[in-house]
């Protein structure tokens, strides 16, 4: 039937478009009404169906087993090298063998952490696809693979009698995510990663199953060619295989000379942690196709070709103990102690397990075999435990009855993850947390006064409460270590300029627990002043947008301990002062429906005090430049954001501009 074959070609044309091009040419919608469109065509004329149809991605039953595939040209292992040595090593012997003077040119390309596959197409059409195997013999996972959306079921334009086109299947990490919080509202099997899920994924006997699952596929390589001269080039053959209909990695680049190989290396290591999927490494291939055949193979490696691995992301070790740390708000986080380990890129000896519920999830023991993740600047994590290398000795993690600080109970309330301290003030790890964060830039912004330097007012109990900070002196301060005259008078000079701020940074400094800036901020708008909140019960507070009713207790019973209204009194008293704020932007601010941006540095204000002076305007502040931005406010070095919101014709505010609007 004519409209079937218009529907199939148009279908098959949207997919490359979107997969291979990453350019959509219709929203998700349209796509979806074309696809439904052809399903009810071949339901109702079951003998117009075709085995290309993009409607046949899926069909038949359970498979009993795989069928062996064996591979008309081997499918190669690649060497690894995990140190810069390694990798000069190899450039230096491609160089020599290929007697070359000047530097050689290598396509690098990202290292899928995924499942090898070879797909065969015979007059453009897939027939079969195999797993890598054991490079000689493969799994025969035909079916499997047509339920890739990214894999062409049919070549696009003019293709071989026979190609085939190697490639990795990937599990996205967002689909990764997805699949596994199914999984965890079910009370199913966690997958463990990426990786292994993809594998499994393909290597299911029921196909159906295989078709929920979110795999991927980029395309790299080819093995066997007939009735085509392929290109001279890797970074041509990419090419060739896009124009094909056949998804490449974007990432994928040409670089010059062992320089260029390891300047990609350290670019793609940077950006690991924000790829949409899995890497362990980046690959470098000799770019000549001829220098590759001259180059040959050694064993079953290529000689052209080498596999730059990063830090391993994951390593067993042992759990030794399990210590408590107490936070500004009084939660006690268990901490791992591990033997140390090495994976990626640092040494890890502590692991933060994040609270008791996590522990008796996972039924981590002291003693236990633990598998350790860390990847790039991603704080490290205990990722499973190994039962089965579990000593008959290891012991159970138990709460402290008593803050390993203070000495108060520990409370622990029903529906609630975390155990607290009861001991307040009155506990030290929760009155260092406290003034640090009260100090901290995006509060009082009190400039000079650190981590460190709080620890020795505290030690040598200088300071005890937030007001404490407005009675130290000079001469008090330069008995401290590190700390001479001239930091003391700067330090003393920062505490004055401190005491003019806003009332929702007010709010935020307090340290109330679950108060962020946006619910300080919330607080502060509909309330007005401070006299307001404090009088205002937990029934009231509730009553301000996106404060539920944990929030709404725990402000109320801060606000009305004696302990904070008395440093709350000591802190007017010292002079720290603040605006108060109309209830809401009413609808008639004067910069209400406005959009704005702030970036570079500003010489008057921080970047925090500029958006909250907008905010009391009635104007909206985003952190991104958009089309619907009305303003650009900007100081020195702005960064990328002025160069796009030039290129959207945003109107641009300097710091002088922008004041005068605050004035007008």
């Amino acid at each position: 039937m004519k409209r079937a074959d218009e529907l199939r070609a148009q279908l098959a044309a949207l997919n490359y478009r979107y997969y291979v091009l990453d350019d959509p040419l219709v929203p998700d919608a349209e796509y979806d009404r074309l696809m439904q469109e052809l399903v009810a065509l071949e339901a109702k004329h079951p003998e117009i169906v075709t085995p290309d149809s993009p409607t046949q991605r899926v069909s038949g039953a359970a498979a009993p087993q795989f069928r062996a595939v064996q591979h008309r040209v081997p499918m190669l292992s690649l060497r690894n090298a995990f140190f810069v040595d390694e990798v000069a090593d190899f450039d230096r012997r491609v160089r020599e063998r290929l007697q070359a003077v000047a530097d050689i040119d290598y396509m690098a390309e990202p290292k899928l952490d995924g499942l090898a596959v070879t797909l065969s197409y015979e007059k453009g059409r897939l027939v079969r696809a195999a797993t890598r195997g054991d490079g000689a013999t493969g799994e025969d996972v035909t079916a499997n693979v047509r339920t890739i959306r990214s894999v062409p079921l049919v070549l696009e334009g003019r293709a071989p009698p026979l190609f085939e086109a190697r490639g990795e299947v990937f599990m996205p990490l967002a689909g990764f995510r997805r699949m596994n919080e199914v999984a965890r509202e079910h009370g199913e099997k966690l997958f463990v990663n990426p990786r292994n899920a993809a594998a499994g994924a393909l290597r299911q006997l029921d196909v159906r199953i295989t078709a929920q699952r979110p795999l991927e596929v980029f395309f790299y390589g080819v093995g066997a060619v007939a009735g085509a001269k392929l290109p001279e080039r890797h970074s041509e053959l990419l090419a060739l295989l896009r124009k094909l209909g056949l998804r490449t990695s974007g990432e994928a680049h040409l670089v010059h000379g062992l320089a260029g190989c390891l300047k990609y290396y350290a670019a793609l290591a940077a950006r690991r942690t924000k790829l949409p999927y899995q890497i362990d490494g980046v690959v470098y291939k000799v770019d000549r196709r001829d220098d590759q055949e001259l180059l040959g193979f050694v064993s079953r490696e290529p000689r052209w070709a080498l596999a730059h691995k990063f830090p391993a992301e994951e390593e067993v070790t042992q759990l030794q103990s399990v210590d408590f740390q107490v936070g500004r708000t009084g939660a006690l986080t268990p901490v791992a102690r591990l033997k140390p380990v090495f994976v990626g890129g640092a040494t890890v000896s502590n692991v933060t397990l994040h609270n008791m519920d996590e522990i008796e999830r996972n039924d981590i023991r002291i003693g236990d075999t633990v598998v350790v993740r860390r990847a790039g600047d991603v704080i490290p994590e205990v990722v499973r435990v190994l039962i089965e290398r579990r000593p008959v000795d290891a012991k159970p993690v138990l709460l402290p009855a008593h803050c390993p600080v203070c000495n108060s109970p520990v409370l622990r309330v029903a529906g609630e993850a975390a155990a607290r301290c009861t001991g307040g003030f009155s506990c030290r790890a929760q009155r260092q947390e406290a003034l640090a964060h009260f100090a901290s830039r995006r509060t009082l912004d009190i400039e000079g006064l650190g981590d460190k330097l709080i620890e020795q007012l505290v030690e040598r109990e200088l300071v005890t409460t937030p007001a404490d900070f407005y009675s130290l002196t000079a001469d008090k301060l330069s008995g401290l270590e590190r700390m001479g005259e001239r930091s003391a008078a700067k330090l003393v000079q920062a505490l004055a300029r401190s005491k003019s701020t806003t009332l929702p940074r007010f709010l935020f400094a307090l340290g109330i627990r679950d108060v962020g800036e946006a619910t300080a901020l919330s607080l502060a708008r509909h309330f007005g002043s401070l006299e307001k909140l404090m009088s205002a019960d937990a029934a009231a507070i509730e009553e301000v947008p996106d404060v539920g009713p944990i929030v709404a207790e725990h402000v109320a019973a801060f606000l009305a301990s004696n302990t904070h209204r008395s440093v709350i009194a000591r802190l007017r008293k010292q002079g720290v002062h603040w605006s108060d704020m109309q209830s809401a932007p009413a609808a008639g601010a004067r910069l209400a429906g406005m959009s704005f941006v702030v970036t570079g540095t500003l010489v008057s204000m921080t970047r925090e005090a500029a958006q909250e002076r907008l905010r009391a305007l009635g104007a909206k502040v985003s952190s991104s430049v958009s089309a619907k931005t009305s303003y650009l406010v900007h100081g020195a070095e702005p960064g990328s954001k002025l160069a796009k919101a030039t290129q959207l014709g945003v109107h641009l505010l300097d710091e002088q501009a922008f004041l005068d609007l605050l004035k007008s």
